[in-house]
């Protein structure tokens, strides 16, 4: 397994494209969206081994200049649900992101709905 490259289920790659389609954003704007989704839930992702038939992502493509960043996260995660953050970074990597852009998938049907996507913080 390569962490430069990253490359998503089919079904994944089909609702980036709707999803580009809905908002006008770039599959890997979406992708980080939906991998910081992921981690954010409190539900660990079930351990589904996705097909790799979708979209291939060169990793800095993907994550740009906040790729220290991002894999510090799927790291914190992988200490937080008991899992090795060394061992099990690819697998977590692949699955928070094929489970990301599933969960924001119906929740999207336009620019305007990422709103609905942040947590609300306090009630003012």
């Amino acid at each position: 397994m390569n962490l430069n490259r990253i490359r998503l289920s089919k079904e994944a790659s089909g609702y980036l494209k709707v999803l580009k389609g809905r908002t006008g954003l770039t599959p890997n704007i979406l992708c980080r969206i939906a991998l910081c989704f992921s981690l954010n839930s409190p539900q660990i992702p079930t351990m589904v081994t996705y097909d790799e038939d979708g979209l291939e992502f060169n990793r800095f493509t993907l994550l740009g200049e906040w790729d220290s960043l991002y894999v510090a996260l799927i790291k914190q995660r992988c200490v937080q649900d008991d899992l090795d953050p060394e061992k099990d970074l690819i697998s977590q990597f692949k699955v928070h992101l094929n489970n990301g852009i599933s969960l924001i998938y119906p929740r999207i049907k336009y620019l305007g709905d990422f709103q609905n996507l942040l947590p609300v913080i306090g009630a003012r």
